[in-house]
């Protein structure tokens, strides 16, 4: 740990002496092993508060997990995902039917809740959402973000194992607000990451037409302050364009017989 916080101070000196005011929001003073520290530290404090996460049972819930897995071993060997290799990728599914959400924590650690499974209609859809999901980690939004808004001493502390700050941090993770610019690109990584694949790579618009078409009501929570559907849905398609994606399945009866097995 000694040496992990070390390398921080010594990292966190020359950013400070190589950046200027003007690309401040895109610096991160974590390190990668750092954002893999930091993702196991969100992911215990998770396991360690069953009340507020019901996350269910892995071998108890065997089908859904590996039909999870299916669809996020096809996004990481699209051999697009920067740091496929770096991180863990773990998913686990939280029992909450009210809750239209989903995130990854630094380090790559995925969290879906059922009541976001239960409001899509068919798999390219999350495959859309787990991709984006996945761009968010992959991109290192939330180190970067929080690198801006909470400074050098108090990731020191994170790293250095203060509860009370892993406790906030977490909670910051899971709600964190991403910016416009950081949404793009993680929008653009989910078609980037499902192009190769058979998905439709614009799943993402297809999860944003549904939105619409349910009048904006049902608005999942942590889309609630993002861009407007509209716009993305647009550079959803566009990117699929540009990038030449051929891939046209949806799985949609697949998906179905999986929503039976949720509880």
């Amino acid at each position: 740990m000694r040496k992990i916080l070390t390398g921080f101070i010594v990292l966190s000196l020359l950013a400070s002496c190589g950046a200027s005011k003007g690309n401040m929001p895109d610096l991160n003073l974590f390190t990668i092993e750092q954002d893999r520290e930091l993702g196991a530290q969100v992911a215990q404090e998770i396991d360690n508060n069953p009340e507020e996460y019901p996350v269910l049972d892995s071998t108890a819930n065997a089908d859904v997990y590996n039909y999870l897995y299916d669809i996020r071993n096809r996004i990481l060997t699209s051999g697009k995902v920067e740091h496929r290799d770096d991180f863990l990728w773990r998913l686990r599914i939280i029992h909450d039917d009210e809750t239209k959400n989903a995130f990854c924590t630094p380090g790559g650690y995925i969290y879906v809740y059922t009541g976001l499974m239960k409001y899509l209609d068919s798999e390219e859809q999350l495959a859309g959402v787990l991709a984006h999901e996945i761009g968010h980690a992959d991109r290192r939004h939330s180190t970067r973000q929080m690198t801006k808004i909470y400074g050098v001493q108090t990731l020191i502390g994170v790293i250095a194992g203060d509860r009370d700050m892993i406790k906030q941090i977490t909670t910051s993770v899971i709600s964190l607000k991403f910016s416009r610019n950081h949404e793009t690109e993680a929008d653009k990584a989910s078609v980037t990451y499902l192009c190769p694949t058979a998905y439709d790579a614009a799943g993402g618009a297809k999860f944003f037409e549904k939105i619409q078409a349910d009048g904006g009501g049902n608005v999942p929570e942590f889309l609630s302050t993002h861009p407007s559907p509209e716009n993305r849905i647009e550079f959803f398609y566009n990117e699929k364009t540009k990038l030449g994606c051929t891939g046209e399945s949806n799985f949609e009866s697949r998906y179905q017989r999986m929503l039976k097995k949720l509880p």
